[in-house]
């Protein structure tokens, strides 16, 4: 038998087998209406995954859903604001399964400036990106009764690796949600649970919309999605070859270059 048809059946059927493993298992997307987040969705569909998709907005999920056609017995939407955090605890008693697989992708940004003279934009992006997420990732880390969780995956920003003039107050909300997660890995390390963290950096997606960013480090929400839907042991994970250089440059770099930085 030809070698290459040989190769075409055994990648067939490993995608038969891997889909009917996950067929049992569950995705949380917390913040389930960003880009990236719906390319998640899609994804993790195909490789047999059942979804809770979960925002503040569901006309925009429910429209996502019927505008793809997607299996519905697969999908549900809940509704979640990260910002209420007296809420949390009855959203996750509420759901309809408990995760196999967590992912926080709700995220929110003004600029700079704007931050500077307001607090409350401010305070928004703090309860978004930080505390928000430190509540429900607490009460989900910390049921010890749900015997199924296995990962829990967050996504952060490059803007968080070190201060920068341009754009240190929200920065300072992803990198402190980094830390969070670099310490929840060590938590959950004795019951096997895997903790990532995706550092990115530009997206084309509705959050940097209005942003001068260059064109030559933009990334589409599909591909940034993969690295998500595919997240092996490593807790830092950073999309694309160009960015890891500058994640590298941000990390390592003396206090005196990036001070020059914008």
């Amino acid at each position: 038998m030809n070698k290459l048809l040989v190769y075409y059946l055994f990648v067939y059927y490993l995608k038969i087998y891997l889909c009917n493993m996950n067929s049992n298992k569950t995705v949380l997307i917390l913040g389930a209406n960003s880009d990236v987040a719906k390319q998640c969705i899609l994804q993790y569909l195909a490789k047999g995954f059942s979804i809770i998709a979960s925002s503040r907005n569901l006309t925009s999920l429910e429209n996502f859903v019927n505008e793809n056609q997607l299996d519905k017995s697969k999908i549900e939407i809940k509704y979640f604001d990260a910002a209420d955090f007296a809420s949390h605890q009855k959203f996750y008693d509420e759901l309809p399964s408990k995760p196999n697989i967590v992912v926080y992708a709700a995220g929110f940004l003004v600029e700079n400036q704007q931050a500077l003279k307001d607090f409350n934009s401010t305070f928004e992006m703090m309860k978004t990106n930080y505390i928000g997420a430190v509540s429900i990732l607490n009460i989900i880390a910390t049921d010890i009764n749900n015997k199924n969780l296995e990962r829990i995956i967050g996504l952060s920003s490059l803007s968080g690796v070190r201060g920068r003039k341009s754009n240190f107050i929200y920065g300072s909300t992803k990198s402190a949600f980094t830390q969070y997660l670099a310490g929840l890995r060590q938590e959950l390390s004795s019951r096997n649970i895997i903790v990532n963290v995706l550092v990115i950096g530009y997206i084309n997606t509705k959050i940097n919309e209005g942003l001068e960013l260059n064109k030559n480090l933009i990334m589409e929400p599909d591909y940034v999605a993969k690295f998500v839907v595919n997240a092996g042991h490593s807790f830092t994970i950073v999309p694309n070859w160009k960015w890891k250089i500058i994640y590298w440059i941000l990390k390592w770099s003396p206090e005196y270059l990036v001070a020059k930085l914008p």
